[in-house]
């Protein structure tokens, strides 16, 4: 399979994703009770359940949550990319609301602290499987229309998934429980 389809479908993938970013700033700057009930549904449904753990086992389920996150992104693709498309601009839009909460809160050195040494790494991985899963759509359609068979279209794609995407995901991991905590304590 040719890279260019990838990068088309990947850059395509970031632009979605960082216009929901923007969206997910703004709507905090303009009314930071939006960006305080994100904030408090992320402690309460994501972060309560982690941070009490060792960084080891830290690492091990925050890589098989996004691990996770990245095969629906993948798999997202048939429904025709829709599954794809709705989880890049959700996660986009939470992201940026609790962006610029924190930004708010304890300023732009510690957002970047805090998103930076693990982001890196984890957020390619994220936009790839989005990209990877928007093309799995369009094999799909073009199979539709006679063009193509996507099952095995599909086959390279998934390879390409267990190549990049979860090696970046597993060093994610390990960079967020382990790097990013020194990286906040020193800022703090």
């Amino acid at each position: 399979m040719s890279e260019r389809p990838i990068t088309r479908a990947t850059i395509f993938a970031a632009a979605v994703f960082a216009v929901s970013v923007g969206l997910g700033v703004v709507a905090v700057a303009r009314d930071p009770a939006v960006g305080v009930e994100v904030m408090t549904l992320f402690r309460d449904q994501v972060a309560g359940q982690l941070l009490s753990d060792s960084p080891a086992v830290l690492a091990g389920k925050i890589f098989l949550n996004n691990l996770g996150t990245c095969l629906l992104l993948f798999l997202g693709g048939a429904s025709l990319g829709i599954v794809t498309l709705l989880i890049l601009t959700v996660n986009g839009l939470l992201i940026g609301a609790v962006m610029e909460l924190v930004r708010q809160q304890q300023g732009l050195l510690f957002v970047a602290a805090a998103l930076v040494p693990h982001g890196i790494f984890e957020i390619p991985s994220f936009l790839i499987a989005g990209g990877l899963g928007l093309l799995l759509g369009q094999e799909l359609i073009a199979e539709w229309h006679g063009r193509g068979d996507a099952a095995a279209r599909a086959l390279p794609l998934a390879r390409l998934f267990l190549r990049v995407v979860v090696p970046l995901l597993a060093v994610a991991a390990i960079v967020e429980a382990f790097i990013t905590p020194a990286v906040l304590s020193v800022i703090i």
